[in-house]
């Protein structure tokens, strides 16, 4: 079943992929004067674009080199550059067959065609290397969202709790050394009672954050009561197991549908990605059964990565959800689809008594841009009002 599931994901993932790649080409191709040597050299320049992404990721999976991240990188900004070239294009072609019937473009587009076309791509082009040079900029450049959160239950002697929140950093490749040491500073800024990570604190192969020692940058993060995290699906995509037993060997421990009391104050439920059941066949356990003994006066924050099923968390009692995954669509205009899959898209909402926070995450994944998304790391003052 997993290997089916993995199979019909591959296939339709790499028809979209190379039927949009064919379309920007065959949409280029025809602005390019018939002159072999450019001609061939915008083949052989869509070639490597095309296939940069793949081949480094193929190549990740046994060395990494600097053929292997040379290659990612290139992959990854075309595949921004790809889809706001798409978008235009499509745009251009409605607005293309629109006329056909309406005749709203201007006569002398047409007095020059081959001129009009040039001067098109040249104007399109320039339009997608500004919007994936200004989304770069605001992917390495994270705000701070501050969250203030009433819970109506007594805690011992603890009033609050200091709770830093971050999801879906995708440590790897493009996400590493610097970008991770910049992160941990910012946490530990914070003064943080409890640091929770909500999935996808790896990119895909656990091999880059490996060979970078990623996990050594991890262990510099400073709280008083330590680093808590559960699986995302892109600890799935890399291996999960490798990824737990990594993260759990630098100072981040991994709930696994399971539950921690912290301090005899509260508790810290994680629960395992719902991709598990897709990825490795293995269905998660069902909340109730994770939170069948734990004592409901006390205070519960729970970890769940992808924000479905959000009335459960309402039913079990748990006082707190904090989510990522969805990047709040990560580029303009996937928010709208996000916001209509999920309940909760991005930010904060309460439903009864309980809190949700899904975060727009702090790194990214595929194109390193953010556009109308910013990277966030959220701050939450939780409030014992019991």
């Amino acid at each position: 079943m997993r290997i089916f599931y993995f199979l019909c994901f591959l296939i339709s993932a790499m028809a979209i992929y190379g039927g949009v790649n064919y379309y920007i080409f065959i949409r280029g191709l025809q602005s390019i004067p018939d002159i072999s040597i450019i001609r061939y050299s915008y083949i052989i320049m869509m070639l490597v674009f095309t296939f940069s992404y793949i081949a480094g990721r193929v190549l990740e999976k046994f060395i990494i080199c600097s053929a292997s991240e040379v290659l990612i990188w290139i992959g990854s900004i075309w595949l921004g550059m790809m889809f706001y070239l798409f978008l235009e294009l499509a745009i251009l072609d409605l607005l293309r067959f629109g006329n056909a019937y309406l005749q709203f473009f201007p006569e002398k587009i047409n007095v020059n065609y081959e001129k009009t076309k040039q001067v098109t791509a040249f104007f399109l082009i320039i339009i997608a290397i500004s919007i994936n040079i200004a989304g770069y900029i605001n992917s390495i450049n994270p705000v701070l969202t501050n969250l203030n959160i009433i819970i109506e239950k007594k805690v011992n002697s603890l009033k609050s709790l200091n709770v830093v929140m971050v999801s879906d950093i995708h440590l790897g490749t493009i996400i590493s050394n610097s970008r991770l040491t910049r992160l941990v500073d910012s946490i530990n800024k914070l003064n943080p009672d409890i640091v929770l990570f909500a999935g996808d604190i790896v990119d895909e192969d656990i091999t880059p954050v490996i060979v970078n020692n990623l996990g050594d940058i991890l262990k510099n993060i400073k709280s008083k009561y330590g680093t808590y995290a559960v699986t995302g699906n892109h600890e799935y995509i890399g291996g999960v197991d490798a990824a737990d037993k990594y993260l759990n060997e630098h100072n981040i421990i991994v709930i696994r549908d399971s539950k921690v009391k912290i301090d005899n104050s509260f508790y810290i439920v994680g629960r395992e990605d719902i991709s598990s059941k897709y990825m490795m066949n293995k269905e998660r356990k069902s909340l109730n059964k994770i939170m069948v003994d734990i004592e409901k006066s006390y205070p519960v924050i729970m970890l769940d990565h992808q924000p479905y099923e959000l009335s459960n968390a309402v039913k079990n009692g748990v006082d707190l959800q904090l989510s990522g995954h969805t990047h709040n669509g990560q580029i303009w205009p996937l928010n709208y689809i996000t916001d209509k899959i999920f309940e909760i898209g991005r930010g904060y909402k309460k439903i009864e008594n309980t809190h949700f926070y899904v975060s727009n995450g702090f790194g990214t994944w595929g194109p390193p841009i953010r556009v109308g998304s910013r990277p966030e790391i959220v701050s939450i003052n939780v409030v014992f009002n019991g």
